[in-house]
């Protein structure tokens, strides 16, 4: 994850970046999609945590004491043993075992819930990238469009010096007046700022580009002509691009799933109200010393002194909490509440669903008439630039009709761009509200 910006930034500087390119670097470098990484790896982490009560427990305990040995007195009983302030050691060490029988489906509801949370998280990433890459090919198509206007501008200006030279000769042979000069060189001062503009946008839309990839580069490179191809159903009925919207956006699959989750929790909630069994095992090793004396008593006979005394026990344990307070009864009531936000959210996102295939459906087809009739426009404005440019030199047009028809072709090239800006993020937006890549 580390080395691939390393790779890209040293790349942009020496070469043409393609769509195929950056759709990768913004997969492999977007923070979003890096959070939605670290998202999914902490869901399966969680998942093993709530496993974890499922499977055997085992602890183990060791404890050294430093103690007095006094013993309570009780009114009105003797005793022989005198209490004393001698300290002694004592040593204590303990293994437990504890495995869970059933506690009603508490515990596997708890674990089978946080499976479907991870699983939700991993859905929620699949649609982290899919969006990185829908905002990726937005901002390419703005570079690649910024890039063409740079050529629209550049055309434009080349046009204008052309009319210049033309027209000097014109005005210095009194075929026309000096003011088509002047409206000359101020059309040329307007076309150089137009190309200035233009790459100063490129420049920008790199910048946003850059960004869309996850990067922190200058914007030194170049973009090729890349595009998106005609999605597959665009021009058919709206219908079933829906149904496979639904069926196929992992942001829909993430709230089914997270659905399925909500329902667990209520039910592992509902399983407080029941007890827990257990089987619990031990052993117990305590006594004043690590190793054992031997000696003799007063009538010779073998005495051993300290040491360790083991222990060991087993049981079924079981455990009722029969009333606390209603915390479980809130816990319910808190986990079938959230299950009924996720149906609605769910709902509300299928609604979304709809209204954005619409949508994107809709733009397809507006841009792909628009592109017709850009391309009619681009035509059309070069035919009337042609003409206006004979009708000049032949002295029947007009400074104003040769201005007018450079201004119409510029407007239609750049038109003609938008156009094809206009079609390949509509496609775009088509392609990422139908869950595809």
């Amino acid at each position: 994850m580390t080395a691939a910006p390393i790779i890209l930034l040293a790349a942009l500087s020496t070469r043409t970046v393609t769509l195929a390119e950056a759709e990768r670097a913004a997969e492999a470098q977007r923070p979003s999609v890096r959070v939605a990484t670290a998202n999914t790896a902490a869901g399966d982490a969680r998942t093993e945590q709530a496993r974890a009560p499922v499977l055997p427990q085992v602890r183990v305990e060791a404890e050294y004491d430093r103690t007095t040995g006094n013993r309570r007195q009780r009114p009105g009983r003797t005793t022989t043993v005198d209490n004393n302030w001698t300290f002694y050691n004592w040593f204590e060490g303990q293994v437990t075992a504890t495995q869970l029988v059933w506690d009603f489906g508490k515990t596997l509801n708890q674990w089978r819930a946080a499976e479907m949370h991870a699983v939700a998280l991993a859905d929620t990433e699949r649609a982290t990238r899919l969006e990185a890459i829908g905002s990726v090919r937005a901002a390419y198509f703005r570079a690649r469009a910024a890039k063409s206007l740079i050529a629209v501008a550049q055309q434009t200006l080349s046009n204008q010096e052309r009319h210049l030279v033309q027209i000097g000769g014109f005005v210095q042979a009194g075929t026309r007046p000096e003011i088509d000069l002047a409206q000359a060189r101020a059309g040329r001062a307007n076309a150089r700022v137009g190309v200035i503009r233009a790459e100063n946008a490129f420049t920008v839309a790199r910048a946003q580009l850059n960004r869309a990839m996850g990067v922190a580069a200058d914007t030194d490179y170049d973009v090729a002509d890349d595009t998106l191809a005609a999605v597959p159903g665009e021009t058919g009925p709206v219908g079933p691009l829906i149904d496979e919207a639904i069926r196929a956006r992992p942001d829909v699959a993430a709230l089914d799933h997270q659905v399925q989750a909500q329902d667990l929790a209520a039910r592992a909630a509902r399983g407080g109200y029941w007890p827990t069994l257990n089987l619990v095992g031990a052993a117990r090793d305590e006594g004043q010393s690590l190793e054992q004396t031997h000696t003799s008593d007063n009538f010779g006979q073998a005495v051993t002194l300290g040491g360790m005394a083991w222990n060991v026990w087993g049981g079924v344990q079981l455990r009722w909490p029969l009333f606390q307070g209603l915390l479980t009864r809130g816990q319910v009531r808190e986990a079938d509440a959230q299950a009924a936000a996720a149906r609605a959210e769910r709902d509300g996102l299928v609604q979304e669903v709809w209204v954005a295939v619409q949508e994107a459906a809709a733009s397809v087809r507006a841009a792909q008439e628009a592109l017709i009739a850009a391309d009619e426009a681009l035509t059309a404005g070069r035919e009337r630039l042609r003409l206006a440019d004979g009708r000049y030199a032949s002295g029947v047009g007009s400074i104003i009709e040769l201005a007018d028809a450079e201004l119409g072709a510029a407007n239609t090239g750049a038109q003609r761009v938008a156009a094809e800006y206009a079609l390949a993020t509509a496609r775009a937006a088509l392609v990422l509200a139908l869950g595809r890549r």
